[in-house]
């Protein structure tokens, strides 16, 4: 496969073209090829085939920020690189334009925007896409090149042409190596390492709480402020130790920076020169269904046989009350993770010895009481839930929740409960939530003998009230015929528990953050920079390494009832 990249063009919320970019051949112009992506049924792929054009095209698309960025070629070509290039061209217009990127962004920048399309992209191959690299290849007019350009000033180019040669950048230093990802002569005040640990919560559980399917989805973000061209040596463990990190981490994905093959003979050393500023380092997933080892123990501390450590647990009990129209949401906070949980789960999250020197936690380590958001006292924060309900149901006549906020959307049929990081703070562990449903009105309601949508006794019932009646009737009639009356009052409400069944929810999804603790238990061990084969650094210099981690679930935790 040797194709090329024909064109790119980008539309705006409303389907307004904002930019085209032509870099080979004769493609389709972006009036007519924004109808046949529309034509397409919803949802629509990241790739679409259009065999009625001459010449056949493949169509690929990414939707970012409101934005619709639209790519074709009408030869074969890897997808996987078209839709990588996609997601490069997006960052580096976020690199250079700020995040979000927006349309009035884009038209007001369109010479930085061209620049990055060409160098990204040379004739239709996928060319420099790394942001450090861009940074040396195109020019971004500064706040005193505007100044100064409206004065028209000669001696600026002058100076240049008489004190310098035209000697190329890349044989000023002919000793340092070229990397692609890395700017040349990187000079910083104060050198910094931060290291960012993210992962994101993926769980599906039983009505019975056993879990169905439970990973975590990890980004290692690293930030890199170090003048010259450091070496570095980030070491990872896990729970059981750094030995059984690779029966740990599956599907691992890297930077180009990382040494490949020191990570196949040593799981968990991570050995790199960084590009300047912040890049994703690595990613990961980890399975955390628990894992036995040979003599039925688990291997690593995620829980038992049956159960899975998480720091919020939630339960739904549905066809509540007399009618069973009623249902509870029931929230519980674990404090599983951190010194006060479990040990396993302590193991899990705290800094080894070496990393205490290399961590956010070395200041104070085992002096002063942990920072809140630390592996030493981790803060739950952001947690809300989330009940999609049937479309029967007509709205929600009760909402009762015992702390938080709860509101409900006929749009959106999904019931929205928050609960405020303070109200967390004061320590309660229980959280409850109940709601009454209506239902839908039918023809079949209407023409019930038995209801009284009114509530005062006008319906049609046995005994409508009629206006003829006189006020007071001469004769009172005790009625004795109690028992079948309470026979059909019990018939009435085993029926619309029958009929209130069908517009309980079926699941209830939970969302929230935890600063200081992951659910993987992986940590970052130490941050090393080796003087030996770094250049530029200065002597005695040593940086400032920090760790941070995040666990993130937006929804991403389910429980099916």
């Amino acid at each position: 496969m040797n194709g090329v990249v024909e064109s790119l063009h980008i539309y705006d919320e409303h389907n307004s073209l904002v930019l085209s970019h032509t870099y080979c051949s004769r493609p389709l112009a972006a009036a007519h090829l924004l109808p046949l992506y529309l034509e397409h049924p919803v949802p629509r792929p990241n790739l679409i085939y259009l065999p009625n054009t001459n010449p056949p095209t493949l169509l690929f698309s990414l939707r970012h920020a409101n934005l619709l960025f639209l790519l074709t070629t009408s030869s074969e070509i890897e997808p996987l690189l078209v839709l990588e290039f996609l997601h490069r061209a997006v960052d580096a217009l976020e690199e250079f334009l700020g995040a979000p990127v927006l349309a009035h962004k884009i038209e007001a920048n369109y010479d930085v925007v061209a620049q990055l399309l060409t160098e990204m992209c040379d004739a239709g191959a996928i060319s420099t896409t790394e942001p450090n690299a861009l940074r040396d290849l195109v020019e971004v007019e500064g706040f005193m090149d505007k100044l100064l350009g409206n004065f028209n000033l000669p001696t600026k180019p002058a100076f240049a042409n008489t004190f310098t040669t035209p000697t190329p950048t890349l044989h000023a230093q002919p000793s340092m190596p070229a990397l692609p990802w890395r700017r040349a002569n990187v000079r910083h005040t104060s050198n910094k390492l931060y290291a960012d640990v993210i992962e994101t919560l993926s769980v599906t559980l039983a009505p019975s709480g056993r879990p169905l399917a439970a990973f975590a989805n990890g980004t290692i973000a690293f930030t890199s402020e170090v003048s010259g061209v450091p070496d570095l040596v980030v070491t990872l463990t896990g729970p059981a130790g750094r030995h059984n990190l690779g029966n740990v981490i599956d599907l691992p994905v890297f930077h180009p920076c990382v040494r490949l093959a020191k990570w196949r003979e040593q799981p968990g050393v991570l050995s790199f020169v960084p590009p300047d500023g912040r890049f994703t380092l690595a990613g990961y997933e980890v399975d955390l269904m628990p894992l036995t080892a040979g003599d039925g123990s688990a291997a690593y501390g995620l829980g038992g046989a049956n159960t899975l450590k998480l720091p919020v647990s939630l339960e739904i009990k549905t066809g509540l009350g007399l009618t069973g129209s009623e249902f509870e949401v029931r929230v519980q906070v674990n404090r599983v993770f951190g010194p006060a949980g479990s040990g396993q789960a302590g193991r899990g999250v705290g800094f080894g010895g070496g990393g205490a020197g290399a961590g956010a936690g070395a200041k104070g380590f085992g002096i002063a009481a942990p920072q809140p958001g630390t592996p030493g006292s981790p803060v739950l924060q952001d947690l809300a839930v989330s009940v999609p309900l049937p479309a029967d149901v007509r709205n929600l006549s009760e909402i009762r929740p015992t702390k938080g906020d709860a509101t409900y959307n006929p749009g959106d049929r999904a019931l929205e409960w928050s609960i405020s990081n303070k109200e967390l703070a004061q320590g309660t562990s229980s959280f409850a939530l109940r709601c009454t449903v209506v239902k839908q009105m039918t023809d079949d309601d209407d023409d019930d003998q038995d209801s009284d949508p009114t509530g005062f006794g006008f319906g049609s019932g046995a005994n409508p009230y009629s206006y003829d009646e006189p006020y007071q009737a001469s004769s009172p009639v005790i009625n004795t015929t109690k028992e079948p009356a309470t026979a059909g009052a019990g018939e009435r409400d085993d029926r619309r528990a029958a009929q209130n069944k069908i517009l309980m929810p079926s699941s209830a999804s939970v969302s929230f953050t935890v600063k200081g603790w992951l659910a993987s238990g992986i940590k970052v061990e130490s941050i090393h920079l080796d003087p030996r084969k770094s250049r530029g650094l200065g002597e005695g210099v040593k940086p400032y390494k920090g760790v941070k981690y995040l666990t993130v679930s937006k929804g991403g935790i389910e429980v099916r009832c």
